[in-house]
C-alpha cells in the first residue's frame, strides 16, 4: 500500500484580517481628525500626530505579520521569562529611566524613544497565565496550586502598576487574569469570592486616599457638572461632543469639541470626536465591528489545536473586549474617568503595536486550528482507511487535548451507509465525500 500524506495549513481568520486593517486605517484618519487643532497648538504641525501614527501603523503592521508567521507554541517555552523580563521593566519605572507626564510616571525613556511597560505587561501575563494553567490543567481546581499562585501575580502587577498611579491599566490586567482563570474551569464561587475582595479592595483605596484625588474622580462621574470647570470638565466636554453629533454627526473634520475644548482628543476621548463628527450611527457601525472583532477572537480559542491555544485566544480576545467596553463606558460618563485606549483607534504607539500583535497572535493560532490530512491509498478499503486514520491520531495525539478537542474521524453510521452503497452500487465506499474520488479515502481532524 502505498501512501502519500500532506498538511496543509490554513492561511487564517480573513475576517479577522479584514477588521484589524480597517480599524487600523479609521483610527489614522480620525487621528489626524481629532488631532489637528491640538498638534497646532502643541508643536505647530498640524500633521505631527498623524505622521507619528503612520508610522507607529506600519511597525504594527509588521509586528502582526511577524507574529502572524510564528508559531504561537514558542511562547510556551518562554513564557516565564517574557513575564520576568515584564517585572523588570515595570521595576525600571522608579530609576531615573522613568519619564513622569501629567503628574504620573508610566513610560521608559532613552533618548526619544519611550516604553510602556504597563502595556507589556498585559501580552505577558496572557502568556504566562495561559502556559501555568495548560502545563497542567487540573491546577485551576485547587486553590493552593492554581488559584492562589495567579493571585499573587495579579496583586504583584497590581501593586507595581498602582504606584505609577495608573489604576485603569491594574484594573485591566486583573481583570485578564480571572477571566482567563474563568475560561480555564474556575470554581464560580471562588470567582465570586475573587470579585467581592476586589471590590473590597478598590473601595478600601478609595476610602484611605490622603490626596481626595481618587475621591474626586468618582464624585465627578456621578455629577460631573457639580465642579464643570475642574474634576467634570473633561467628561462634560465629552457629553456635549456625543450630543452635538446626533443621529449623522456634523461630518468628517467639523468637530468643534476638538478646538482644544476636550482635551487630548486623540487620546482616550477620541470616541467621543467619532461620536460628533459620524454621529449616533458612526458609533453604532465601530461598536458592531469591535463585536464581530470579539467573535472571531472566541471562535479562535474554540478551536484552538490545545489548550495553551485556547487559552492565549481567550485572553487576547478578553484583553480586547475590556479595554473596548471600559473606553467607551468612560466617555459616556458611565464609569470614573481613567487613562484607557480605544484599540486600534486611540493615538499611541505602544497600545496599537501591543494590539496588532496580539492580532497576529490570533492569526497564528486561527492557521493552526483546522488542517487536513489526504491519503491517497491503492486498493483502500474502509477497514484500512479506518487504521491509517487512527494510526495518524495517536502520532499527533500529544499536539492537543485529546479530552477537549476529540474528533470522530470516520463514524459507525458513516461506515454503514457505504457498505450500504457499496452493496447498491452506488457511490465509493472509501470517500466520506461521495462520488467522483476514485480510490482516494480523505479523513479530517480539527485540532
Amino acid at each position: 500500500m502505498a501512501r502519500k500524506k500532506k498538511t496543509r495549513i490554513k492561511s487564517g481568520d480573513f475576517v479577522l484580517t479584514i477588521l484589524v486593517l480597517a480599524l487600523v486605517v479609521f483610527g489614522v484618519i480620525m487621528v489626524f481628525s481629532s488631532s489637528y487643532y491640538s498638534a497646532i497648538n502643541d508643536t505647530g504641525d498640524p500633521y505631527n500626530y498623524l505622521k507619528k501614527d503612520i508610522i507607529w501603523a506600519l511597525l504594527g503592521l509588521g509586528a502582526m505579520l511577524f507574529c502572524a508567521m510564528f508559531d504561537y507554541r514558542v511562547y510556551a517555552k518562554a513564557a516565564p521569562t517574557i513575564l520576568i523580563v515584564s517585572i523588570a521593566l515595570l521595576g525600571l519605572l522608579f530609576t531615573p529611566l522613568g519619564v513622569t507626564r501629567n503628574y504620573a510616571t508610566r513610560w521608559i525613556g532613552v533618548g526619544d524613544f519611550t516604553l510602556m511597560p504597563g502595556e507589556v505587561a498585559k501580552i505577558a501575563a496572557i502568556i504566562f497565565v495561559a502556559w501555568y494553567l495548560s502545563k497542567d490543567p487540573k491546577r485551576i481546581r485547587s486553590f493552593t496550586r492554581g488559584v492562589l499562585p495567579l493571585l499573587g501575580l495579579s496583586g504583584l502587577f497590581f501593586g507595581l502598576i498602582i504606584l505609577q498611579p495608573n489604576l485603569s491599566t491594574a484594573i485591566t490586567i486583573c481583570g485578564i487574569i480571572i477571566g482567563m482563570m474563568f475560561v480555564a474551569g474556575l470554581n464560580i464561587l471562588y470567582l465570586g469570592g475573587i470579585v467581592g475582595i476586589g471590590a473590597v479592595g478598590i473601595t478600601f483605596m478609595i476610602l484611605t486616599d490622603e490626596e481626595g484625588y481618587r475621591m474626586k474622580r468618582l464624585t465627578s462621574f456621578l455629577d460631573p457638572f457639580q465642579d464643570p470647570l475642574g474634576d467634570g470638565y473633561q467628561v462634560i466636554q465629552s457629553l456635549l461632543a456625543l450630543g452635538s453629533g446626533g443621529l449623522f454627526g456634523v461630518g468628517l473634520g467639523k468637530s468643534i469639541q476638538k478646538t482644544l475644548y476636550l482635551p487630548e482628543p486623540q487620546n482616550d476621548f477620541i470616541f467621543a470626536i467619532i461620536g460628533e463628527e459620524l454621529g449616533y450611527i458612526g458609533c453604532l457601525l465601530l461598536i458592531a465591528c469591535y463585536i464581530v472583532l470579539i467573535w472571531r477572537g472566541t471562535h479562535i480559542s474554540l478551536n484552538a489545536p490545545d489548550m495553551f491555544g485556547t487559552l492565549l485566544a481567550a485572553g487576547i480576545t478578553i484583553m480586547l473586549a475590556l479595554q473596548v467596553v471600559l473606553n467607551i463606558a468612560v466617555v459616556t460618563s458611565s464609569m470614573p474617568p481613567t487613562g484607557i485606549t480605544l484599540p486600534f483607534i486611540s493615538y499611541g504607539g505602544n497600545a496599537l503595536m501591543l494590539f496588532m500583535g496580539s492580532m497576529g497572535i490570533l492569526l497564528n493560532i486561527s492557521r493552526h486550528s483546522a488542517r487536513k490530512i489526504w491519503w491517497t491509498v491503492s486498493g483502500a478499503s474502509r477497514e484500512n482507511t479506518r487504521s491509517a486514520a487512527i494510526k495518524w491520531r495517536r502520532q499527533n495525539e500529544s499536539d492537543y487535548d485529546g479530552r477537549r478537542h476529540r474528533r470522530t474521524y470516520l463514524s459507525g453510521h458513516r461506515h454503514r451507509r457505504q457498505d450500504q452503497e457499496k452493496a447498491s452500487g452506488r457511490g465509493d465506499p472509501v470517500c466520506r465525500y461521495g462520488k467522483g474520488y476514485g480510490e482516494r479515502a480523505c479523513a479530517e481532524k480539527r485540532l
